[in-house]
């Protein structure tokens, strides 16, 4: 299920990472961004990229890949292997090799270190590379207002004239991801074939206002130096498959159902396109305009079509949830899980679906799942508080405050969680796992065990001047 995150009601515009520094686009338009996490989207695009980050020498684990919900056309790179994809990159590729084209070249960035090494060589752009890199390490963290905020800041730390790529750069971006590709198996064909369409609309229509061209710049020669050695591989002529394109148009279907208005999806997919993906973009947006009853009759016909489809079932289940029927979702969310039990978001759905049932039995259930979740992904800040929220409705304090102390660790607020690790210390068996882990959060801010020792020094003497001792015989 795609869920956005808000990022900011009012953007400059995406900052563009891709090559060694991060490029803020000119002022535009307010408008509202937001990362999309959604496990089927998510998948297959890492089950495209992960052979290519493998062949690349990158370990695949290390390579995080956001998905930005905006839709120009931009792609970035920055550090701490973080990747960032527009929605609207997505949507306007043509195959799939294309698509895997811009993540390879991404990729290709990380992987010669362009985000780090300029940003040392730009005279004048530390502090602003540095603002900006924290920012996409927010987002990352699931921190996006906070993110954004550090992204906007960065404008005022450099100057737009120091913002130039180098084309040495660009051109070894490209053969490494064409190394890749070939290494990999696949052909990179389709790379070329994305910066050729993209060159036409740069030069003939206003697309170079995109913020993909400007941290990106296109030529000729560019374009010609990448061909050759793609030409002369041995996998150029290797196709998509038909189970690639099938996916294509599945997430193509699925983020414009889910980001464009309903009216418009249910124009671009009409009743007598009988496709998957057309049939799935419908339901959605049949769901999102408030036809339920109609939105779960399509679900249910999708789902006897292909009962094994995890994201069929998560689908039903979040159309109950929402629709304020979290009892009837709960069913849907197990089955998603057992069709794919290594999936935390997943689990996160029914966790919530569970506690949204004010049923205090439901809540042991509700904290195995998020602590399942948070085992796999230990930065989800939506499954941290829920997990705080289940443990306080159980009246288990400490767990609580520690289940808040871990939201705002992994989401770089690192006063609030030493805050609150303190205060779950506090209420936490002494040694036990909970209270050691407490105590990582609160080392982790840089405190050392000295002032750990004078701190409880200190609540002792509190303490001991407000105990009041009854006089004898009272």
């Amino acid at each position: 299920m795609i869920r956005p995150t808000r990022v900011a009601s009012s953007v400059l515009g995406w900052v563009a990472a891709s090559a060694a520094v991060l490029v803020m686009a000119a002022a535009g338009p307010a408008s509202a961004q937001s990362t999309i996490r959604d496990t089927e989207v998510e998948g297959i695009i890492r089950e495209w990229s992960d052979p290519v980050f493998t062949a690349m020498g990158l370990e695949p684990s290390e390579v995080e890949v956001l998905l930005i919900n905006d839709p120009e056309l931009n792609a970035f790179a920055t550090r701490g292997r973080i990747m960032g994809i527009n929605t609207g990159t997505i949507l306007r590729s043509e195959s799939p090799g294309e698509l895997l084209g811009v993540i390879a070249h991404e990729g290709g960035h990380i992987k010669n270190r362009h985000t780090l090494r300029d940003g040392a060589q730009a005279a004048g752009m530390q502090p602003f590379l540095m603002s900006m890199a924290l920012g996409a390490l927010a987002i990352a963290a699931g921190e996006p207002g906070a993110g954004m905020a550090l992204v906007g800041s960065g404008q005022y730390f450099g100057t737009l004239g120091a913002l130039r790529y180098m084309q040495s750069q660009e051109g070894e971006a490209d053969l490494t991801a064409a190394r890749a590709l070939e290494a990999a198996g696949q052909s990179g064909r389709g790379l070329v074939e994305f910066f050729e369409n993209m060159r036409a609309q740069e030069v003939f229509s206003d697309a170079r206002r995109y913020p993909y061209f400007r941290s990106h710049p296109l030529s000729g020669q560019r374009i010609e130096a990448l061909r050759r050695p793609v030409e002369a591989a041995s996998h150029y002529n290797v196709v998509d498959s038909p189970e690639r394109l099938a996916q294509l148009h599945l997430i193509q279907a699925k983020i414009r159902a889910f980001t464009d208005p309903p009216t418009q999806t249910l124009r671009t997919y009409l009743d007598n396109d009988t496709s998957l993906p057309a049939r799935y973009a419908r339901a959605i947006a049949w769901y999102r305009d408030g036809q339920t009853s109609r939105a779960l009759d399509a679900v249910d016909v999708l789902i006897a079509a292909d009962v094994e489809n995890p994201y069929l079932w998560e689908l039903k289940g979040q159309i109950l949830f929402e629709e304020g029927r979290p009892r009837e979702a709960i069913d849907a969310h197990r089955e998603s899980i057992r069709l794919k039990p290594d999936a935390p978001l997943l689990r996160i759905n029914l966790a919530h679906a569970l506690i949204e049932t004010n049923d205090s039995a439901n809540l042991e259930e509700a904290v195995d799942e998020l602590k399942r979740a948070v085992a796999r992904e230990d930065d989800n800040t939506l499954a941290w508080r829920l997990l705080g929220q289940a443990y306080a409705s159980q009246g288990k304090e400490g767990e609580a405050r520690l289940a808040s102390a871990e939201y705002y660790f992994a989401a770089g607020g690192e006063e609030q969680a030493t805050q609150f690790a303190l205060r779950a210390r506090d209420m936490l068996p002494r040694g036990s796992n909970e209270w050691r882990r407490a105590m990582d959060i609160v080392l982790a801010s840089g405190a050392t065990m000295d002032d750990i020792d004078d701190l409880d020094r200190r609540q002792q003497q509190r303490r001991d001047r407000q105990t009041v001792v009854a006089p004898p015989g009272a």
